[in-house]
């Protein structure tokens, strides 16, 4: 059936909804999705997974076209991200989103530090899938960058700056990057200044798309009840569309602190935000794994990770503890954050680096490690029980380099972790001494 009608396309949206409440895909049950891989005679990198469960295919192109790409010009990449909906191929932003709709389809851009991306969900049927990839290609390659519509944005953008500002959470998290990345891309504002966003002009955003949303920094990831045949038609497609551009330049390697500070930023909030951490490693280091059952012990395991417990139930200081690493394509950062009251704020800081230096200097125990593999193994299936977010890992997997059988062994290499190598790779990655710790709040000091 191919919907005709915006009629039909409401229906066809009511069944598969129906369709997901009641029918699972548990690709994980055997095992990780079986993700093929190859690149076009343009260089197009390519991951497909076919699934069968709904009649849905899920697309994602990801370019190194994230804010570590911004220059001089803070804001430029995210700015350029927004505004590929508003307007391409002499369409504006009204005439895409109803090219979208009339077929059923759903589209959406970000952009981060380190990729920008551009996804669609559409219908398999045929014609259906046809004219929604069609839409997509003009949006990724044939953008118009509207001036009326530069300006909307640009708005936006400057709005968001001034309610930005007055959010503690993200004035300290705009702070804790500064601090980590002084002299790094990475410590740059994705969502610009007052000063960069009023500088950029039309041209800017074109030269920007042109040099960095090309074949050369792209990567497609494509899931869906489709053939493989058919997938290649979509990567054949989407690469006519796009420039052929230039591979970005390597970033910078992330440099380590040189020693610990503390930075103090008074807000009138009713709580203080703690930020505690450092650069730590990058996508595709083989720590990651024990670090991954470390973190899901110190604090990424909710209620029952040590810092929960403590913060929680032992001395009743916050309901909202947690920690984490994020490897980037340099050295992404490792962060602790909570928000206690202002009386507190010392007790919690020091409480968080009590924690942090135990489990580094001793380890966990063998019950927490059992724990924590057994909590890991057994809910991984739930990051691939849809399309879409096994669209978002393939396209992590492809954008990363990461071997086509990561989603696979991802479980045996977390049940091959033991207290040793988590206590080992903390001690490698996790300096003490080298902590940056952000507070903000009523009586913090300027």
């Amino acid at each position: 059936m191919i919907p005709t009608t915006m009629r039909e396309t409401a229906m066809l949206r009511h069944i598969i909804i129906l369709t997901c409440l009641f029918c699972a895909a548990p690709l994980a049950a055997a095992g990780g999705p079986v993700i093929q891989q190859w690149t076009t005679d343009r260089g197009l990198d390519v991951h497909f997974v076919r699934t069968d469960s709904l009649p849905l295919v899920d697309i994602q192109l990801t370019f190194d076209a994230g804010s570590a790409r911004d220059g001089d010009t803070p804001g430029l990449a995210r700015l350029t991200s927004r505004m590929l909906t508003q307007g391409a191929a002499g369409k504006d932003a009204a005439e895409l989103a109803r090219a979208f709709e009339d077929q059923g389809a759903r589209y959406a851009t970000e952009s981060g530090r380190d990729t920008a991306s551009i996804s669609l969900r559409s219908l398999n049927a045929p014609r259906t899938l046809s004219r929604s990839v069609d839409t997509l290609a003009r949006m990724a390659g044939q953008p118009d960058f509207p001036e009326a519509a530069l300006e909307r944005e640009r708005r936006r953008m400057l709005v968001s700056l001034q309610t930005g500002r007055q959010n503690p959470g993200s004035v300290a998290q705009e702070a804790f990057w500064a601090a980590l990345y002084p002299d790094h891309p990475y410590g740059s504002p994705p969502g610009g200044t007052e000063e960069s966003l009023q500088a950029i002009t039309r041209d800017d955003l074109k030269a920007f798309h042109q040099r960095y949303y090309g074949i050369a920094n792209a990567g497609l990831a494509i899931v869906g009840d489709i053939s493989r045949a058919e997938a290649e038609q979509i990567a054949l497609h989407l690469e006519q569309a796009l420039p052929q551009g230039q591979r970005a330049e390597p970033l910078p390697a992330a440099p380590r602190p040189e020693g610990g500070r503390e930075v103090r930023i008074s807000f009138p909030s009713s709580q203080t935000h703690i930020l505690i951490g450092q650069p730590a490693y990058a996508r595709g280091d083989e720590r990651h794994f024990p670090l991954f059952v470390g973190n899901h012990i110190l604090g990424g395991s909710g209620l029952v990770s040590r810092l929960a417990i403590a913060f929680r139930e032992e001395r009743g200081l916050s309901y909202s503890v947690s920690s984490g690493f994020s490897p980037m394509v340099a050295a992404g950062p490792f962060r602790i954050s909570t928000q206690v009251r202002s009386d507190r704020t010392d007790e919690a800081r020091d409480t968080i680096r009590d924690l942090l230096e135990d489990l580094r200097d001793n380890g966990p125990t063998e019950d927490e490690l059992d724990d924590a593999i057994r909590h890991i193994t057994g809910s991984f299936p739930l990051n691939l029980d849809s399309n879409s977010k096994i669209a978002s890992l393939v396209a992590t997997i492809g954008f990363h380099g990461l071997p086509t059988d990561y989603l696979d062994t991802f479980p045996e290499r977390i049940r091959s972790v033991n207290a040793t190598e988590v206590r080992d790779s903390l001690r490698q990655t996790v300096d003490p001494e080298q902590l940056i710790t952000v507070i903000v709040g009523p009586d913090a000091d300027d």
